[in-house]
Order: structure tokens, then C-alpha cells, then sequence
């Protein structure tokens, strides 16, 4: 299989701490004015659109395609703060649409990245496409395979518009006593990875300043960010989902601001 990410980013908790050109429908006709859809732009690398998902420059709008197993649908409070998050840091003046559609169980959990990326090439169905840019959304029925008996990966962003969701591993950990609500750990999960699809830290868009964790790349050093390194969502990140979302640091918005976002 070719592989068309160079390196994806993961979001993780620890127990210890709380427990070809196209594939378009325009045909042979030349009068078919049908846009032609160029599946290889939503094929790339982590972190190759993110001037494009931040700024209206190429695309004005955003569609966000959300692809879930039956029992693993996001909550609607998440998918809302979700939506929120997006339109703060980003330019797209023609809107940002979300869609939701149930799939069937691929079966293969735990999974593999490689299997992720399997189950999008068959069952994504919206690319970009004019001026609006398409994201990709699965919440799985499982969890990854590198789970451990102390440390969950709730969430991947492999490809440059693409992400996965371990929902069995959230609604897992969400059921914990005293863990965050399920709403909460999504939300953390879901503006964590769209921040590595903006190409935070240094995946893409630049560095404005020194703030890349060196013992960690892609993610931020500067204290209660968002973007901090996911082998250290310990005792500060954790004490900050229990209530709240973490929140990007100015930091990390200096760099999105200077890549076309807010």
C-alpha cells in the first residue's frame, strides 16, 4: 500500500496519572461543467494544508466530514465547541459545514495506522473540491494497538486533512469515576489533532518563536497549551480536562496567525 502520510501525531492519557489525477464524475463529455475531484489533495502530508485550512486564500469554506460506527456518534456539545474552536482560527468566510454518516464496523480493532488509512481510502466520500476544503473525521469502534495497561491513544491526525478517534477508548476512560464527561474529552481530542492539521508544532507552519518540545516534536512547550507533548498530558493537562478544555497558548496562535489563521 502506499502511504501517503509522512508522520502522524497522537493524543494520549496516562492511568497512572487518574487511574492520478482524479477521480471525478465529469466523464469524456466537455460540456460536463461536473467538478472533477482530485482525491490526491487530501493525500498528502501532515501538516501540508494547514495554511489552507487557515486562511480563505485557495478555499472560503470548510466542510468537515464525520464518519462514525454505530455507538460511537460524538456528542452534540463537543461537535459544537469543535465547530466554535475551528471558526476562531480560521478565515473561511462562506462557512464551516459538518456532516455526520454512519458507517458499518470495519472489524479489524485494535487498529493499526495503516489500517485507519485503509478504512478512509474505501469510505470518505468528500474531497476538496472548488473553494472548499474537505476534512476527514472517523470515530472508530476500537482502540489502537499500542494501547497499554497505563497509556491510551484517543486520537491520530495521519494525513494533511485526515483524523482518527479511538471513540471505545474515550467512552472507556469517560466512564472512570471521576474522569472527565465524554463531552469534554472529545472536544480536548478533537482541537488537539485539528491543531496538528494546522501544522502545530513546526508540522508545517512555522515557528514564530521557540516553543517546539525538543524531547517531543510537533508539540509545545509553553505550560497548559493545548498543543503540550502527549506523553505529558499528565498532571497539568489532565487536572485541565477534568473541568475545561486546555487552550491554545499565545504561543502557538502567533504561529497560526502568521500561516493566514486568526
Amino acid at each position: 500500500m502506499k502511504k501517503f502520510y509522512k508522520y502522524f501525531y497522537t493524543l494520549f492519557l496516562f492511568v497512572a496519572i487518574t487511574s492520478c489525477s482524479s477521480d471525478g464524475n465529469g466523464g469524456d463529455d466537455p460540456t460536463d461543467d461536473t467538478p472533477v475531484i482530485d482525491r490526491t489533495l487530501n493525500q498528502q502530508g501532515l501538516g501540508d494544508s494547514a495554511n489552507d485550512l487557515l486562511s480563505d486564500n485557495n478555499y472560503t469554506s470548510m466542510n468537515i466530514e464525520v464518519l462514525f460506527v454505530s455507538g460511537f456518534q460524538p456528542t452534540t456539545a463537543a461537535m459544537e465547541n469543535f465547530q466554535a474552536f475551528l471558526e476562531e482560527r480560521t478565515y473561511k468566510p462562506d462557512g464551516i459545514s459538518i456532516t455526520y454518516r454512519e458507517v458499518a464496523s470495519s472489524g479489524l480493532a485494535p487498529f493499526e495506522i495503516e489500517e485507519i488509512v485503509d478504512i478512509e481510502d474505501e469510505e470518505r466520500s468528500t474531497f476538496n473540491v472548488g473553494d472548499e476544503i474537505s476534512v476527514y473525521i472517523y470515530f472508530a469502534d476500537g482502540s489502537n494497538e499500542n494501547d497499554t495497561e497505563t497509556r491510551y491513544v484517543l486520537g491520530s491526525a495521519y494525513r494533511n486533512t485526515s483524523m482518527v478517534i479511538y471513540g471505545e477508548t474515550i467512552n472507556r476512560f469517560a466512564a472512570r469515576a471521576n474522569a472527565p464527561s465524554k463531552s469534554v474529552i472529545e472536544t480536548a481530542v478533537l482541537n488537539h489533532e485539528f491543531g496538528h492539521l494546522f501544522g502545530l508544532v513546526n508540522v508545517g507552519t512555522e515557528l514564530q518563536s521557540d516553543h517546539e518540545d525538543n524531547d517531543n516534536n510537533g508539540h509545545c512547550t509553553e505550560e497548559n497549551c493545548l498543543m503540550r507533548a502527549s506523553l505529558e498530558f499528565g498532571s497539568g493537562i489532565i487536572n485541565q480536562v477534568r473541568g475545561t478544555v486546555p487552550e491554545m497558548g499565545p504561543l502557538c496562535i502567533a504561529d497560526l496567525q502568521a500561516n493566514g489563521g486568526k
